[in-house]
Protein backbone atom coordinates (compact mmCIF):
# COMPACT_ATOMS: atom_id res chain seq x y z
CA UNK A 1 0.00 0.00 0.00
CA UNK A 2 1.71 2.95 -1.48
CA UNK A 3 2.03 6.05 1.32
CA UNK A 4 1.76 9.68 0.12
CA UNK A 5 4.71 12.41 0.86
CA UNK A 6 2.41 13.53 3.75
CA UNK A 7 3.06 10.10 5.50
CA UNK A 8 6.12 9.92 4.06
CA UNK A 9 7.65 12.69 6.12
CA UNK A 10 5.56 11.62 9.08
CA UNK A 11 6.66 8.27 9.36
CA UNK A 12 10.31 8.88 8.24
CA UNK A 13 11.79 7.18 11.69
CA UNK A 14 9.79 4.16 10.86
CA UNK A 15 11.17 4.19 7.21
CA UNK A 16 15.06 4.66 8.01
CA UNK A 17 14.60 1.71 10.59
CA UNK A 18 15.87 -1.42 8.54
CA UNK A 19 13.55 -3.91 10.56
CA UNK A 20 10.81 -1.44 9.58
CA UNK A 21 10.97 0.32 6.12
CA UNK A 22 8.61 1.11 3.64
CA UNK A 23 7.11 -2.43 3.49
CA UNK A 24 6.57 -2.62 7.45
CA UNK A 25 5.26 1.14 7.19
CA UNK A 26 3.12 -0.57 4.44
CA UNK A 27 1.84 -3.25 6.42
CA UNK A 28 1.12 -0.90 9.12
CA UNK A 29 -1.06 1.28 6.66
CA UNK A 30 -2.77 -2.17 5.52
CA UNK A 31 -3.82 -3.61 8.98
CA UNK A 32 -7.16 -3.52 10.70
CA UNK A 33 -6.66 -3.71 14.50
CA UNK A 34 -9.63 -3.93 16.91
CA UNK A 35 -8.57 -2.58 20.17
CA UNK A 36 -11.33 -3.73 23.47
CA UNK A 37 -11.20 -0.72 25.99
CA UNK A 38 -10.62 2.79 25.31
CA UNK A 39 -9.25 3.36 29.36
CA UNK A 40 -6.62 2.87 30.92
CA UNK A 41 -4.65 0.49 28.57
CA UNK A 42 -6.71 1.49 25.82
CA UNK A 43 -5.80 5.45 25.96
CA UNK A 44 -1.97 4.76 25.45
CA UNK A 45 -2.40 1.89 22.99
CA UNK A 46 -4.70 3.74 20.86
CA UNK A 47 -2.88 7.12 20.57
CA UNK A 48 0.90 5.11 19.46
CA UNK A 49 -1.13 2.73 16.93
CA UNK A 50 -2.41 6.18 15.40
CA UNK A 51 0.77 7.76 15.65
CA UNK A 52 2.66 4.48 13.73
CA UNK A 53 0.34 4.66 11.11
CA UNK A 54 -2.44 1.84 11.89
CA UNK A 55 -4.64 2.34 8.94
CA UNK A 56 -7.88 1.27 10.99
CA UNK A 57 -8.23 1.16 14.29
CA UNK A 58 -11.69 -0.56 15.96
CA UNK A 59 -12.59 1.06 19.20
CA UNK A 60 -14.75 -1.03 21.77
CA UNK A 61 -15.97 0.19 24.76
CA UNK A 62 -19.91 1.03 26.30
CA UNK A 63 -18.44 3.18 29.02
CA UNK A 64 -18.55 7.16 29.20
CA UNK A 65 -15.66 9.53 30.13
CA UNK A 66 -15.73 10.21 33.70
CA UNK A 67 -13.59 12.43 35.73
CA UNK A 68 -11.53 9.26 37.81
CA UNK A 69 -10.58 8.25 34.41
CA UNK A 70 -8.42 11.12 33.92
CA UNK A 71 -5.99 10.18 36.58
CA UNK A 72 -4.79 7.37 33.76
CA UNK A 73 -6.59 7.37 30.85
CA UNK A 74 -4.67 9.87 29.03
CA UNK A 75 -6.48 9.83 25.52
CA UNK A 76 -9.68 11.78 26.65
CA UNK A 77 -9.16 15.30 28.21
CA UNK A 78 -11.72 17.60 30.93
CA UNK A 79 -13.61 18.59 28.03
CA UNK A 80 -14.69 14.68 27.13
CA UNK A 81 -16.37 14.17 30.36
CA UNK A 82 -19.88 12.56 29.82
CA UNK A 83 -19.16 11.73 26.02
CA UNK A 84 -18.56 8.17 25.19
CA UNK A 85 -14.91 6.88 25.52
CA UNK A 86 -15.13 5.62 22.11
CA UNK A 87 -16.50 8.78 20.45
CA UNK A 88 -13.51 10.90 22.50
CA UNK A 89 -10.80 8.32 21.69
CA UNK A 90 -12.04 8.78 18.02
CA UNK A 91 -11.58 12.11 17.81
CA UNK A 92 -7.98 12.47 19.84
CA UNK A 93 -7.04 9.50 17.08
CA UNK A 94 -8.01 11.99 14.17
CA UNK A 95 -6.17 15.14 15.71
CA UNK A 96 -2.98 12.76 15.78
CA UNK A 97 -3.45 11.70 12.51
CA UNK A 98 -5.93 12.55 10.02
CA UNK A 99 -4.43 9.33 8.09
CA UNK A 100 -6.04 6.89 10.09
CA UNK A 101 -9.35 5.18 10.05
CA UNK A 102 -11.54 5.17 13.45
CA UNK A 103 -14.28 2.97 14.01
CA UNK A 104 -16.17 3.28 17.29
CA UNK A 105 -18.38 0.05 18.64
CA UNK A 106 -20.31 1.11 21.32
CA UNK A 107 -21.25 -1.88 23.10
CA UNK A 108 -19.96 -4.77 25.43
CA UNK A 109 -18.29 -7.54 24.23
CA UNK A 110 -20.09 -10.92 25.01
CA UNK A 111 -20.16 -14.58 23.79
CA UNK A 112 -23.16 -14.06 21.45
CA UNK A 113 -21.16 -10.59 19.51
CA UNK A 114 -17.56 -11.26 20.11
CA UNK A 115 -16.53 -12.91 17.04
CA UNK A 116 -19.04 -11.27 14.50
CA UNK A 117 -17.01 -8.35 15.68
CA UNK A 118 -13.73 -9.84 15.49
CA UNK A 119 -13.98 -11.07 12.15
CA UNK A 120 -13.30 -8.04 10.75
CA UNK A 121 -9.97 -7.27 11.78
CA UNK A 122 -6.65 -8.43 11.46
CA UNK A 123 -5.52 -8.58 14.87
CA UNK A 124 -7.19 -8.05 18.60
CA UNK A 125 -5.46 -5.56 21.38
CA UNK A 126 -7.13 -6.42 24.19
CA UNK A 127 -7.56 -4.03 27.25
CA UNK A 128 -10.71 -4.65 28.92
CA UNK A 129 -11.44 -4.57 32.51
CA UNK A 130 -13.56 -7.50 33.14
CA UNK A 131 -12.81 -11.62 33.20
CA UNK A 132 -15.97 -11.99 31.47
CA UNK A 133 -14.89 -10.07 28.36
CA UNK A 134 -11.17 -11.63 28.50
CA UNK A 135 -12.44 -14.94 27.83
CA UNK A 136 -15.28 -14.20 25.12
CA UNK A 137 -12.44 -12.15 23.41
CA UNK A 138 -9.63 -14.61 23.86
CA UNK A 139 -12.45 -17.95 22.34
CA UNK A 140 -13.77 -15.62 19.89
CA UNK A 141 -9.76 -14.80 18.51
CA UNK A 142 -9.20 -18.81 18.72
CA UNK A 143 -11.88 -19.65 16.41
CA UNK A 144 -11.61 -16.72 14.12
CA UNK A 145 -8.37 -17.71 13.73
CA UNK A 146 -6.93 -13.73 14.94
CA UNK A 147 -3.93 -13.18 17.11
CA UNK A 148 -4.55 -11.48 20.61
CA UNK A 149 -2.68 -9.31 22.40
CA UNK A 150 -3.73 -9.18 26.07
CA UNK A 151 -3.01 -7.87 28.84
CA UNK A 152 -4.26 -6.59 32.67
CA UNK A 153 -3.12 -4.55 35.21
CA UNK A 154 -3.24 -4.53 38.85
CA UNK A 155 -2.36 -1.53 41.45
CA UNK A 156 1.40 -1.99 41.03
CA UNK A 157 1.99 -4.79 38.61
CA UNK A 158 0.65 -5.84 35.26
CA UNK A 159 1.32 -8.68 32.57
CA UNK A 160 0.94 -8.97 29.12
CA UNK A 161 1.43 -11.92 26.45
CA UNK A 162 0.22 -12.54 22.75
CA UNK A 163 -1.86 -15.63 21.44
CA UNK A 164 -2.18 -17.59 18.48
CA UNK A 165 -3.58 -20.66 19.65
CA UNK A 166 -4.79 -21.37 15.91
CA UNK A 167 -1.52 -21.99 15.05
CA UNK A 168 1.34 -24.24 15.78
CA UNK A 169 4.41 -24.24 17.23
CA UNK A 170 7.92 -24.68 15.77
CA UNK A 171 8.19 -28.37 17.31
CA UNK A 172 4.44 -28.97 16.04
CA UNK A 173 2.09 -28.86 18.99
CA UNK A 174 -0.40 -26.57 18.77
CA UNK A 175 0.22 -23.00 20.56
CA UNK A 176 -1.18 -22.19 23.79
CA UNK A 177 -4.76 -20.63 24.59
CA UNK A 178 -5.52 -17.61 27.16
CA UNK A 179 -7.24 -21.20 28.99
CA UNK A 180 -3.88 -22.57 28.83
CA UNK A 181 -2.50 -19.42 31.05
CA UNK A 182 -5.15 -18.98 33.11
CA UNK A 183 -8.10 -22.02 32.80
CA UNK A 184 -10.99 -20.29 34.55
CA UNK A 185 -12.13 -16.75 35.58
CA UNK A 186 -11.89 -16.27 39.21
CA UNK A 187 -15.02 -16.43 41.45
CA UNK A 188 -16.88 -13.51 41.09
CA UNK A 189 -15.63 -10.67 43.71
CA UNK A 190 -12.52 -12.14 44.00
CA UNK A 191 -10.95 -10.01 42.30
CA UNK A 192 -11.41 -5.88 43.66
CA UNK A 193 -12.09 -3.16 40.67
CA UNK A 194 -9.34 -0.96 40.12
CA UNK A 195 -12.55 1.62 41.72
CA UNK A 196 -12.17 -0.91 45.20
CA UNK A 197 -8.29 -1.29 45.10
CA UNK A 198 -6.78 1.84 43.35
CA UNK A 199 -3.89 2.01 40.85
CA UNK A 200 -1.30 3.77 39.94
CA UNK A 201 -1.78 5.86 36.84
CA UNK A 202 1.51 5.60 34.72
CA UNK A 203 1.44 1.91 35.14
CA UNK A 204 -1.49 2.07 32.60
CA UNK A 205 1.46 4.05 30.25
CA UNK A 206 3.85 1.83 30.65
CA UNK A 207 1.63 -1.34 29.84
CA UNK A 208 -0.29 -0.14 26.59
CA UNK A 209 2.53 1.43 25.34
CA UNK A 210 4.45 -2.38 25.40
CA UNK A 211 0.95 -3.58 23.73
CA UNK A 212 0.99 -0.85 20.92
CA UNK A 213 4.78 -2.19 20.95
CA UNK A 214 3.38 -5.90 20.27
CA UNK A 215 0.98 -4.90 18.15
CA UNK A 216 3.42 -3.41 15.67
CA UNK A 217 5.85 -6.02 15.81
CA UNK A 218 3.44 -8.58 15.35
CA UNK A 219 2.16 -6.49 12.23
CA UNK A 220 5.87 -5.69 10.95
CA UNK A 221 6.79 -8.87 11.64
CA UNK A 222 10.40 -8.04 13.35
CA UNK A 223 11.48 -9.76 16.74
CA UNK A 224 10.47 -12.47 18.92
CA UNK A 225 6.45 -12.74 19.74
CA UNK A 226 5.27 -13.27 23.10
CA UNK A 227 3.44 -16.36 22.35
CA UNK A 228 4.30 -18.58 25.17
CA UNK A 229 5.90 -16.01 27.02
CA UNK A 230 4.17 -13.87 29.21
CA UNK A 231 5.75 -10.61 30.29
CA UNK A 232 5.17 -9.24 34.09
CA UNK A 233 6.12 -5.79 35.33
CA UNK A 234 6.24 -5.06 39.08
CA UNK A 235 6.58 -1.47 39.38
CA UNK A 236 7.09 -1.56 43.07
CA UNK A 237 10.60 -3.26 42.45
CA UNK A 238 10.96 -1.61 38.73
CA UNK A 239 11.32 -5.16 37.39
CA UNK A 240 10.39 -7.02 34.16
CA UNK A 241 10.75 -10.69 34.19
CA UNK A 242 9.60 -13.21 31.40
CA UNK A 243 8.09 -16.66 32.34
CA UNK A 244 6.90 -19.61 29.24
CA UNK A 245 4.03 -21.33 29.17
CA UNK A 246 3.17 -23.67 27.19
CA UNK A 247 -0.04 -25.81 25.81
CA UNK A 248 -2.66 -27.69 28.09
CA UNK A 249 -3.71 -30.72 26.40
CA UNK A 250 -6.61 -30.99 28.06
CA UNK A 251 -7.89 -27.05 27.51
CA UNK A 252 -11.17 -27.06 26.17
CA UNK A 253 -10.33 -25.34 23.04
CA UNK A 254 -7.40 -26.96 21.04
CA UNK A 255 -7.24 -29.54 23.75
CA UNK A 256 -7.00 -33.68 22.66
CA UNK A 257 -10.58 -33.82 23.64
CA UNK A 258 -12.05 -30.75 21.80
CA UNK A 259 -12.14 -31.77 18.35
CA UNK A 260 -15.45 -32.78 18.08
CA UNK A 261 -16.64 -29.83 19.69
CA UNK A 262 -14.54 -27.39 17.75
CA UNK A 263 -15.76 -28.80 15.18
CA UNK A 264 -19.44 -28.40 16.22
CA UNK A 265 -19.32 -24.79 17.12
CA UNK A 266 -17.45 -23.75 14.30
CA UNK A 267 -20.49 -24.94 12.30
CA UNK A 268 -22.99 -22.91 14.33
CA UNK A 269 -20.91 -19.48 15.44
CA UNK A 270 -24.23 -17.72 16.43
CA UNK A 271 -25.65 -20.05 18.47
CA UNK A 272 -26.07 -18.34 22.34
CA UNK A 273 -23.67 -19.37 24.66
CA UNK A 274 -21.17 -20.89 22.36
CA UNK A 275 -17.85 -19.97 24.48
CA UNK A 276 -19.86 -20.82 28.15
CA UNK A 277 -18.68 -24.18 28.22
CA UNK A 278 -15.57 -23.41 27.06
Amino acid sequence: MALNPDEIDRYARHLVLRDVGGPGQSRLKAARVLVIGAGGLGAPLIQYLTAAGVGTIGLVDNDVVSLSNLQRQVIHGTPDIGLLKVESAARAMLRLNPHVRAEAHDLRVTPDNARELIARYDIVADGSDNFDTRYAVSDACFYEKKPLVTAALGQFDGYLTTIRAHETGPDGRPNPTYRCLFPSPPPPGAVPTCAEAGIIGALAGVMGSLMAMEVTREIVGFGESLVGRLLMVDARGMRFDTVRYGWDEGNPLNGRSAASSRTERSEDPGSPGKFADG
